[in-house]
C-alpha cells in the first residue's frame, strides 16, 4: 500500500512538472510572437514623380529618360500633342505605409503667352499613405491612398512693351486628387492637367519600388 502512494505521489508530481514546462514554453513562445508582431517594419521605398509637358510648340530639349519610353508611346497614341518635354523630377525616400509631404518651386511650366520664362510655378506633392500590397493575381504593388497633387500656374496677361517690361502675371491653381495601385517598378500615367489657354498640359507619371538603400 505504501509503495502504491509513493509511486501515485511520483506520478502527481512528474504530471505537475510537465504542466509547468508547458506552461513556461507556451509563455515564451506568445512572447516570441508578441515580439515578432510588435518588430518594426523597415521597407523603404523610393518614389518617382515626373512632371512631363505636353505642347504644339517647339521645344528646346526633348530627351526623355529611357524608363518613360513606353509613357511616351502611351502619350503620342492617345494625345495631340507634338512635343514632350521633362519639367521636373522628384525622387523620394519613403517608409512603408509611411506619407509625403513635398514643397517645391517649379520652374517654368508651359504658359499661354508666356515670354518671361523666369516666371516660375509652385507646387504641392503630398501622399497620405504608402505601402506595400497583393493584387488579386498575387503581384507585388504599391498603393498611394490619399495622391494629391497640385501646383500654381502663372499666366500672363498682355503683351511685352515696348520698354522691355512684362506685363502683369496671374496665378492659377490646377491639381488632382486620387487613390492609386502600380505595380512596383513600373512608371505610370496619373493624370493630365490643362495649364492655360495655350493648351499645353502637366502629365504626372508616378514609379514606385522598394530600395535597400
Amino acid at each position: 500500500m505504501k509503495v502504491q502512494k509513493v509511486l501515485g505521489a511520483m506520478v502527481v508530481a512528474l504530471l505537475v512538472a510537465l504542466c509547468i514546462v508547458s506552461a513556461s514554453s507556451t509563455t515564451r513562445a506568445q512572447s516570441t510572437i508578441q515580439q515578432a508582431d510588435t518588430r518594426e517594419d523597415e521597407t523603404n521605398l523610393e518614389t518617382q514623380l515626373f512632371l512631363i509637358v505636353g505642347t504644339n510648340q517647339t521645344v528646346a530639349d526633348d530627351k526623355l529618360p529611357n524608363s518613360l519610353d513606353q509613357v511616351i508611346k502611351q502619350l503620342r497614341a492617345t494625345l495631340p500633342f507634338k512635343n514632350y518635354r521633362l519639367a521636373a523630377t522628384l525622387i523620394n525616400r519613403v517608409k512603408n505605409e509611411g506619407r509625403l509631404n513635398l514643397t517645391f518651386i517649379g520652374g517654368p511650366m508651359a504658359t499661354a503667352g508666356s515670354s518671361n520664362q523666369s516666371t516660375p510655378s509652385f507646387s504641392q506633392f503630398n501622399v497620405r499613405q504608402i505601402k506595400l500590397a497583393r493584387n488579386s493575381s498575387g503581384e507585388s504593388v504599391v498603393q498611394m491612398v490619399g495622391f494629391n497633387f497640385g501646383t500654381r500656374v502663372p499666366i500672363v496677361i498682355g503683351q511685352v512693351a515696348a520698354n522691355g517690361s512684362f506685363p502683369a502675371t496671374n496665378y492659377e491653381n490646377t491639381g488632382l486628387q486620387t487613390d492609386i495601385s502600380i505595380r512596383e517598378g513600373e512608371p505610370v500615367i496619373v493624370g493630365t492637367l490643362n495649364v492655360g489657354p495655350s493648351g499645353d498640359a502637366i502629365i504626372l507619371v508616378v514609379s514606385a519600388k522598394r530600395t535597400n538603400r
